[in-house]
């Protein structure tokens, strides 16, 4: 059996880069790392340090092993916390996950709320984009996090997590203000875009893989000219005349001066719903997050 106390200065040496760093932080000496390291090494049968690197790196196996203890000591982590709020010892907390524009959005409101009626409750709140918070997520590093589905993102349904929906988020068509389109009353067809150069995000954006989706469906692949995955950006260059995008309807709350916000016919459309991990503690300060977010949202 692996021991846990190695498995501690392994992820800190991964964390700090350094043995050096990882002694300080765990009050041992540079030795006493390096040992346990070694020992580790020994028990699994494997390197898992690339010595004589600065920083240290860590090999493929070691990297495996560190992303395993990361999850282990989160969910030590929990369980401690669970028994010490069942006793009556410590007071709830709340580790909470979202994505930008949701925090932008959709959570100061449920926030607010949450703090009037649980003031006790430590809340800390992560803010990444969807392919980060899903692993911490399944690690039980967070209690609640916002995430979202479409049929674009197969991974995402596969993720082993208990979930709450909450909203639909339909996407919006961003045209420069002086566009022959902008100042059309109705919906656009996404087919009217497919001859304009485009500005998108990265290939593996989660956002964007929901928008080339749509677009298949409509019986063009955008030609992309720009890409950005930070929507203020996406909205300067198409005002500045770039091209033309299709983003998350909460990325357009706040429109860049220059643009046209255009609904569309049939937008695509991402499912936003809050989730926790499948086996995590169900403690009152998910509930009572839950319910804000409910409340908040109508």
């Amino acid at each position: 059996m692996i021991d846990v106390r190695r498995l501690r200065v392994l992820r800190e040496v991964a964390e700090r880069g350094s043995f050096s760093a990882a002694a300080q932080a765990l009050t041992l000496t540079q030795s006493a790392v390096s040992q346990h390291v070694a020992a580790l090494e020994r028990e699994v049968g494997l390197r898992l340090v690339e010595r004589g690197t600065r920083p240290v790196e860590l090999t493929e196996a070691g990297h495996a092993l560190a992303r395993h203890a990361t999850g282990i000591f989160a969910r030590l982590d929990g369980a401690e916390q669970e028994l010490a709020e069942i006793a009556g010892r410590r007071h709830g907390r709340l580790r909470f996950g979202g994505f930008p524009t949701a925090l932008a959005t959709l959570v100061p409101a449920a926030f607010a709320r949450f703090r009037g009626a649980h003031p006790e409750v430590t809340l800390t709140v992560v803010d990444d984009h969807l392919q980060r918070l899903i692993p911490r997520l399944e690690a039980g590093e967070l209690d609640l996090a916002l995430i979202y589905d479409h049929e674009a993102l197969p991974e995402i349904a596969a993720v082993d997590a208990e979930r709450i929906p909450l909203v639909e988020d339909r996407f919006r068509a961003v045209l420069p203000a002086g566009h022959r389109l902008a100042a059309r009353s109705r919906p656009l067809e996404l087919a009217e875009l497919a001859r304009e150069p485009w500005i998108g995000g990265a290939p593996n954006s989660a956002w964007f893989r929901i928008v080339r989706h749509a677009c298949r469906a409509a019986g063009f692949t955008p030609r992309l000219d720009f890409t950005s995955d930070d929507y203020v950006a996406v909205q300067a260059l198409v005002a500045a005349g770039l091209g033309v995008a299709v983003i998350p309807g909460l990325a357009t709350a706040h429109p860049v001066p220059g643009v046209a916000i255009k609904e569309l016919a049939a937008p695509p459309a991402r499912r936003i719903a809050a989730a926790r991990p499948s086996d995590g503690y169900r403690g009152p300060a998910v509930t009572g997050m839950l319910e804000s977010l409910r409340a908040a949202l109508g």
